[in-house]
């Protein structure tokens, strides 16, 4: 099925260079490991036949690589992009970051991608996987192949889809579903349940996890800042090294505050966590405030629309009301 669905992108990709209607192709290309799959530009019909791939492991989100790539040169540029990767695309948009004229939006149908993570836990040495609608066969270097459903494999953020339907689109290659249920704030919801001191120590021990490797920053569509303040080498907070565990809390946390509103809860900051450390987390406690507080909002989900902490309304809850819910959610 997969194989299918790349020779027909790898089709629609060489039908638009040789057309003339994208000078370049921005898509997923083959890393060093079969279940590694990266962003790639793609200029010719022989770099698309040797390097590009699409599949279960295509989970990059590749809106964010369209700000430098519609700026450094001349001509469209062709975007593959899954349903959630739209929303991402659409917040740029809002937020001038990408030229609209410049792109042309390839809409791809996803039935969850496969988290890597998740699958050398269950399969310790990998040589090459195979997968199907059920299960993920991994041949492993030591262990033989091991069988492990593919459900039980699948990226947090795939198993709590928002949408599997493209909210930005200018050609759809297969099919694509509606809006789907989720419960994607669930997880949220039993950490509020918690105590204050259970919550507190329930984050101290995943952010003192942290690196500062800025993996999570540097892949987040909604941090596009050309300098960021923690790069400010006079904070005395731009690396691991001088820092302490006030300093992993204040990273992370002013990271959330700065995308709140803005954040479409694509799950890239927990999937390119080395360190497992669920970042959506913060970024969905935020997200579930805004519709509590203000009335559902999803960002991304259209062009232009304005995020509730950006747009006054003599409706807006008072502070003093906010305030008094969060006390009984204490």
């Amino acid at each position: 099925m997969q194989e299918v669905m790349r020779d027909k992108l790898v089709a629609k990709a060489k039908e638009l260079l040789t057309g003339g209607v994208v000078t370049r192709v921005l898509g997923w290309k083959r890393g060093e490991f079969c279940y590694d799959l990266t962003p790639g530009i793609f200029k010719s019909a022989d770099e698309l036949d040797k390097e590009f791939d699409f599949g279960d492991f295509a989970a990059p989100n590749l809106s964010k690589y369209l700000i430098d790539e519609t700026r450094k040169e001349d001509g469209k540029v062709a975007v593959f992009m899954k349903p959630c990767d739209t929303y991402s695309f659409n917040q740029l948009l809002t937020e001038h970051r990408i030229d609209r004229e410049k792109v042309y939006v390839i809409g791809v149908p996803c039935e969850g991608m496969i988290d890597n993570k998740k699958l050398s836990a269950a399969a310790d040495g990998i040589k090459n996987v195979a997968v199907d609608y059920e299960n993920v066969v991994v041949e492993t270097l030591w262990d033989g192949n091991v069988t492990v459903p593919r459900e039980s494999v699948l990226a947090e953020r795939c198993l709590n889809c928002k949408s599997k339907k493209h909210v930005a689109l200018d050609e759809l290659v297969g099919y694509e579903d509606e809006i789907t249920e989720c419960n994607r704030f669930d997880e949220v919801a039993r950490l509020e349940a918690m105590t204050p001191e259970e919550r507190f120590e329930f984050w101290q021990g995943e952010l003192s996890r942290c690196i500062r490797c800025n993996a999570c920053r540097d892949v987040c569509p909604a941090c596009t800042c050309e300098k960021c303040v923690f790069d400010n080498p006079s904070s005395g907070v731009e690396s691991k090294a001088p820092s302490d565990s006030f300093e992993e809390k204040m990273f992370h946390i002013i990271r959330a505050f700065h995308v709140t509103g803005r954040c479409t809860d694509c799950g890239e900051c927990s999937r390119v966590c080395p360190q497992n450390i669920p970042l959506h987390l913060l970024n969905r406690k935020f997200i579930k405030d805004i519709n509590e507080l203000w009335g559902e909002y999803q960002a991304g989900a259209e062009v232009g629309s304005r995020a509730p902490l950006v747009n006054y309304t003599f409706d807006d809850m008072e502070p003093s009301e906010a305030v008094e819910r969060g006390d009984k959610n204490a």
